[in-house]
């Protein structure tokens, strides 16, 4: 008699039983998974919430901090029309002072931008005592409350110097007090990229016979010049507002924002100081966008081939 093994007999143990899979368990609930009808409607509305909600937070943020209050500025500036806007910008102490302060924020930003990136440099391909702390005070300003900086200032290079040299009531002074208080601002935007700077390329401009100038001309400075760009445009809009440092060593020299005081505090009335305001502004937007827009094309000429 003939014994014939039933296909599943022939199966050693734990062999897969396909046939013994039933729908029920290859049956995932929905919404398991991310692959049902539901979860994917529930992604959808998660994703649409969070684009609609984001923008708005940040608009909403946004003007409430800087485009109310710049509306509420220019519609103070010309409360009076026309005419009580321009008869305050043409006067003669109002012109002064906006010179002054574009003049002096120019100065100060060219030396800085020069200065900083030196700064950087030492910070990052050197290594020496004290480097640590070296770079805690360069962060001072921005810690150092403002008056607190121009006080200093007028201490020791004041009527009362210890070193005997007194530039109160004048430009240098006023470059000095701004230069104290921007000069971190072109260190700190430089001082990363430096850090990531290739030094191959440098070591291969070098090996095909390249002199340290032309390395730096050809090599660094263009990967440097949108930092260095950042560093000025931050310097600049500090410069053209700072009040703090300059309301001591300035002396009789109004520089924009301390005219604006002046004209707060004198008539006691908000469009002849607004109006003044506004210009500051304006200048500031200006220079902010003019570099801007460089630096954006120094980054397109560097990534491009």
């Amino acid at each position: 008699m003939t014994v014939v093994a039933s296909p599943a007999a022939e199966r050693p143990d734990g062999a897969e039983r396909t046939g013994d899979r039933s729908p029920a368990n290859d049956r995932k609930p929905k919404g398991v998974g991310g692959s049902g009808p539901g979860a994917s409607l529930g992604q959808r509305i998660g994703r649409h919430a969070g684009r609609s909600v984001a923008p708005s937070l940040v608009t909403t943020y946004l003007s409430l901090l800087v485009l109310i209050p710049i509306a509420a500025v220019a519609s103070q500036a010309f409360n009076g029309g026309w005419s009580a806007f321009t008869a305050v910008i043409t006067q003669r102490l109002s012109e002064q002072a906006l010179e002054l302060t574009f003049i002096s924020a120019l100065v100060v930003v060219v030396v800085n931008t020069v200065a900083g990136t030196m700064i950087a440099w030492v910070l990052v391909r050197d290594e020496f005592p004290g480097k640590a702390l070296l770079s805690a005070i360069i962060d001072l300003p921005f810690a150092l409350p403002t008056v607190v900086a121009g006080l200093t200032l007028l201490s020791l290079y004041g009527p009362d110097s210890p070193f005997h040299v007194n530039i109160s009531g004048t430009r240098i002074g006023i470059w000095v007090a701004l230069a104290f208080v921007t000069l971190p601002f072109s260190v700190r935007s430089v001082q990363p990229v430096l850090a990531e700077l290739d030094r191959d390329a440098e070591e291969a401009a070098a090996s095909l016979g390249a002199s340290s100038f032309t390395v730096l001309r050809r090599v660094i400075l263009p990967s440097l010049g949108p930092a260095m760009l950042s560093g000025a445009a931050l310097g600049f809009a500090r410069a053209l507002g700072e009040y703090g440092s300059l309301v001591l060593i300035a002396g009789d020299l109004q520089v924009a924002s301390i005219r604006i005081f002046d004209l707060y505090e004198t008539g006691n009335n908000y469009q002849p100081a607004a109006a003044v305001s506004l210009v500051l502004l304006v200048m500031s937007l200006a220079v902010l966008l003019i570099l801007g827009g460089v630096r954006r094309h120094l980054l397109r000429d560097e990534v491009s081939p």
